[in-house]
Order: C-alpha cells, then structure tokens, then sequence
C-alpha cells in the first residue's frame, strides 16, 4: 500500500492543505487537537471531493443507462459468436462505437477518487510514523498525533500492536472496537448501495449476464472493504465511511427522480407523477418533462410501466405532449365546451321561468280585489242592508245560502250574517 501511496504523492501536498485550512475553521470551534477538529477536516475533504466528482456521476449514469439498453444485442453478439472469441470483441467494439458508450465510464468517479484515496492514506501514514508531509508541519502533526476519534487515534489501524497504540496515548481495545465498528458500517453501506440498485433500478425485463456480474459485486465489494479495511488508519475509514454513505445518498436520489426504464424504481416514479399529473394538470420539474419526453417518443416500444403512465393520462383526460408537457386531450376539450354551452342554455331557460310575466293594468286591479276579498270584511258585515245595492237585493234559491257563506270566506263558527228580506 505504501508503494500505491507513493505513486500519488503529486498530490499530496494539495490534499494536506486542504485538510489543514478545515482544521484552522474546526480547530477554532472545537479545539485545535480534537478528534472532532480533525475527523470533520476529513469528512469536509470527502464532501469536497464528490462535489467536484458531480459531472463524472452524471456521465457514469448515462454510460451505465447506454450499456444497460445495448444488453439485448450485446446478447446477441454472444450468441452468435459464442465460439469465435476474436469476432465476438470485434462486434462488440463496433457495437460500442456505433452507439457512442464507453464501457469504462461507469468506473470514471472510482477512478478519479483513487489518486485522493491514496494521497490522504499517504498523510495519515505519515502521521502514525511521525513524519512530516506536504504542508503539514512538526506543530499540525504533534495536533494530529493527540487527536482522538472516540478514543481511537486517527492515525491507528486495527492490526496495530499495543506499543504502537500506546505511544498515541490510547488502548488497543478501544481501537479494534472503534475500527470494527466502522469497518462493518463501511461494509453494510456499501452492501446496501449496492443492493437497492440491483433490486430497484434494474431492467427486470432483460436477463443478462451483466445482472449476473452486478449481483456478484454485490457480494463480492463488502468482503473486500472488510479484508483491506483492517490495514486501513481510523482517519481513512472516516474517509472511506464518509464517502460510502454519500454515495448511498446519491444513488438514492437517482433511483427516486431518474430511474432506469422498465425497473421497479420507474413503476414507482410514474405513479407518483401519475397522482400529480391528474391532480395539478401538469407538470412540475425539467427533469419529470425530459422523462415524459423520452415516454412520449418511443411510441410503441414503451415498456409495461410507461404504457399505464400513458393510459392513466388519456382516462383522466389529458394527453402527454412530445416537449414533455401535459394539455388536456381534444375529446376532454370539447366535451368540456359541450358542457359549457348546455349549462349556458340551462341557466337563461331558468332565468325566462323566473321572470315573472308582465300584467295588464285590469289584471292588477282584478287581481287586487281578489286578494282584497281572500280575507273576511267585517265593515261588509256591519253594513245595514238598505245601504247595499239593488242588484244584490234579489231573491235567493233555497240551499244558496251555504254557497254565500263559503264564497264570503266566513268561518263555520263565525257571526253570522243577517238574512235580507226576500221582496216579492
């Protein structure tokens, strides 16, 4: 390790600095010889470095998507070549070329954190032996050398024989435990990472032999962190842990907001950009129109996922546009103008039955007397009969007189009027 170290000593003088301008804003908050003060000054180097590592993640996703869509005639390349090794490399290099993908792009953010990896184990080791490297100073390693990580020194390795670990003023039981710990969580993230992108963000549709490959790294990258993880110092660990767990982080965001086509990460995408599509009637984001985009051009080749996507947009009435946005369909629109104009007509019928009709002014005052005469006048009966006209003084039919009554509106239990004398 310390021949792999050397070859990347270039940069282990800018590694050094930038770790000691974290230590000067930690040192001044925490103390200049804690473990604390150093252990951030690493995890700030780690998150540093993946920051810069951002477009190189960008680009291994899209080598990684490029290669999982050439997977079907990448099978049958070797199908049909299987016994011809030669033309088998052949086709596939045409292949890749043809396609634009490079196979090691998906190794691009590993390959450009080593040099860092090896230079930042180049300074720790420095400081578990006492030497003095890049720009830290015989002050910076005497800080460096104090500095606990819950009471293991940064500068100690599991494997560390006890005279080793007590000239750093520790234990060794606190540094195996300490070391273990962090090896196991060093391995079970990177398990974990490893797992979710197998499980979730995986062509279920396509059986390959690069599946195959991927499920044995699974396995295969937690046993090889344990194995070298005890010949590493508590400082690279953090290194190491801190970069697992970023890269954990990162992977599930990819898996959530941009997930392989035909996965069970896309299922769950689209149903959720279903729920909202139906709810808002558009769409949010740039990166969800870019995916309805690439939905809206495959046309029939759409997967099983993308095709629910597309039918649940036509059920509730809306169509995905080929610039990634959402409008309402033709048939929603002018059923919705139908509607329109039917609840227009309804409303003015209901407003020409409202209004009452205009009346004459004989039926004003008809109407008037009719409803002057709806209640009983008792001045009428209190009137002396002389005083009525003569038309009214006529003789009556026998049984008309319960007819007056009712047409009077007096009540059964009332006054009764007085009978007129009948004139012969």
């Amino acid at each position: 390790m310390d021949t792999i170290a050397s070859l990347f000593s270039f940069i282990t003088t800018p590694v050094s600095w930038v770790i000691v301008q974290f230590h000067t804003v930690y040192g001044a908050i925490f103390g200049a010889d804690t473990g604390w003060a150093w252990g951030l000054s690493i995890v700030s180097l780690v998150i540093l470095i993946r920051i810069c590592l951002i477009p190189l993640f960008v680009k291994q996703i899209k080598a990684t998507r490029a290669m999982q869509t050439l997977q079907p005639e990448m099978k049958k390349i070797q199908e049909r070549y299987k016994n011809d090794r030669q033309r088998q490399s052949e086709e596939m290099m045409k292949l890749y070329k043809e396609s634009g993908t490079n196979p090691l792009s998906s190794c691009l953010p590993i390959l450009a954190q080593s040099p860092f990896f090896f230079a930042l184990y180049h300074v720790l080791n420095g400081i578990a032996s006492g030497k003095q490297i890049g720009v830290i100073d015989e002050g910076l390693l005497t800080s460096a050398r104090k500095a606990h990580i819950f009471g293991a020194p940064l500068a100690s390795k599991f494997f560390s024989s006890e005279d080793q670990v007590a000239a750093l003023h520790a234990s060794l039981t606190d540094v195996r435990v300490v070391t273990a710990i962090m090896i196991v969580l060093m391995s079970a993230s990177q398990f974990y990472t490893q797992r979710q992108l197998m499980t979730k963000n995986v062509d279920t549709t396509v059986k390959t032999p690069f599946m195959q490959q991927q499920k044995m790294l699974m396995y295969v990258f937690p046993v090889m962190f344990a194995v070298f993880g005890v010949n590493f110092p508590v400082g690279v660990l953090v290194y190491w842990l801190t970069t697992n767990v970023w890269t954990m982080g990162q992977q599930m965001y990819v898996i959530r907001n941009n997930p392989t086509p035909g996965s069970k990460a896309q299922a769950a995408y689209l149903e959720r950009l279903t729920k909202h599509v139906t709810q808002h009637g558009k769409i949010r984001r740039r990166s969800e129109k870019a995916i309805v985009k690439a939905i809206v051009a495959k046309g029939r080749d759409r997967n099983e996922f993308e095709r629910k996507f597309v039918n649940a947009l036509n059920k509730a009435g809306l169509a995905a546009q080929t610039d990634g946005t959402v409008t309402q369909s033709a048939a929603q629109a002018a059923a919705q103008t139908e509607e329109g104009a039917a609840t227009t007509t309804a409303t003015a019928a209901a407003g020409r039955r409202q209004q009452p009709k205009r009346q004459s002014k004989a039926q004003r005052q008809s109407g008037g007397t009719k409803q002057a005469g709806d209640s009983p006048s008792l001045e009428k009966s209190d009137e002396p009969e002389d005083t009525k006209p003569a038309a009214a003084k006529q003789p009556q039919k026998p049984g008309s007189g319960t007819r007056s009554k009712a047409q009077s509106g007096q009540r059964k239990g009332g006054p009764q009027r007085p009978k007129s004398p009948s004139k012969k």
